[in-house]
């Protein structure tokens, strides 16, 4: 396995949000001797120490674990959102290919695993308070997201059962952004037309509040050095990251000199459900309504097991998302191609 020249690494997903920062801060860690970046589509990005292989984790084909033979640790970070009006198609490749992952990994007997869970993983919860990783991650069964990361965590504990010398690790962080994942996300959530030059404070004097859209953010950046710990560490189980304050109306309210105003949530739910049922808006209901279910994390077992402390607060991760969503912010994969619209 690792040797003179360092541990090798291999991560899938790794031209998207995640995936861009995790194999850079491999890359720059003096103890990673390689690493094996894993995407469907290859990138125009070259990165010390880095080599690419085209993988598509829902065909059948992919010879994983030959890929995976001689890695000390696989990252795996591989995801698709969309299409959301089709779940059979995220379901292949999310889980089915994620169990293709974890088969790989028993059958090139690599030593550790480092799983890209979510917050959406668990059941719902509390906002007023912060729960520890013990509490139940059975998702919000409605949501394709979510059941589909809780159902990972289940195959996880069989696979963590029948391979015992097989150090898992399961990331469970809050939602990621970046200034270069800005385009990406514009794309995926609020359409490939939405305009990013509206996320403008002055055209926002007020501010939407319904009632539990209260949740937390955390810098990619952030996450991906919380993936490199694990890579390096003995740590194994479950991790919560998070960064402070968690993001309400009234937080942003402040941010953006605006007013909030109470909007029910069936109001909310009733104009997003209109959209996405006409194709206009690629966010489903499912997943607003898992978001206002979603429960506040505590990151103790993250801050004194792996060392870990993200170096941004939620209010910088905002206000770096926002100047991305009107920059028309990206990065050299084709997952993340910026461009701005308006």
């Amino acid at each position: 396995m690792s040797s003179a020249t360092g541990m090798r690494v291999v991560v899938t997903g790794a031209t998207g949000n995640v995936g861009t920062s995790v194999v850079r801060l491999l890359s720059e860690d003096p103890d990673v001797g390689s690493v094996l970046g894993m995407a469907r589509r290859l990138p125009d990005w070259s990165p010390p120490k880095t080599d690419w292989a085209a993988v598509d984790l829902a065909s059948e084909q992919s010879d994983l674990a030959k890929e995976f033979t001689g890695a000390d640790a696989v990252v795996h970070l591989a995801w698709a959102f969309q299409p959301t009006h089709d779940p059979a198609t995220t379901w292949r490749t999310n889980v089915l290919g994620s169990m293709r992952v974890f088969e790989a990994v028993a059958a090139a007997g690599v030593p550790a695993l480092v799983h890209a869970s979510s917050v959406g993983a668990y059941s719902p919860g509390p906002k007023d308070r912060a729960v520890d990783e013990s509490w139940p991650t059975h998702g919000w069964p409605d949501a394709a997201y979510c059941r589909e990361k809780a159902y990972l965590e289940r195959a996880l504990d069989i696979f963590e059962r029948d391979h015992p010398g097989t150090r898992v690790v399961r990331m469970r962080p809050a939602f990621l952004f970046k200034w270069e994942s800005a385009s990406e996300q514009r794309r995926i959530f609020g359409g490939r037309f939405l305009p990013g030059s509206l996320a403008r404070p002055e055209l926002l004097p007020f501010l939407p509040d319904v009632p539990g859209l209260r949740m937390q953010v955390l810098h990619t950046d952030d996450a991906a050095n919380a993936y490199r710990l694990a890579v390096r560490s003995d740590v194994r189980g479950p991790f919560n990251l998070a960064a402070e304050p968690p993001v309400d109306a009234e937080l942003l309210g402040e941010m953006f000199g605006a007013r909030p105003f109470r909007l029910p949530r069936t109001a909310a739910r009733t104009a997003i459900a209109a959209a996405w049922g006409l194709h206009l808006l690629p966010a489903s209901p499912h997943l607003f309504d898992a978001v206002l279910r979603l429960p506040l994390m505590d990151c103790t077992r993250a801050r004194a097991e792996l060392g870990w402390r993200p170096e941004r607060t939620a209010t910088e991760v905002v206000e770096e998302f926002l100047r991305g969503l009107q920059q028309g912010g990206g990065a050299r994969t084709e997952p993340l191609h910026g461009g701005k619209v308006g």
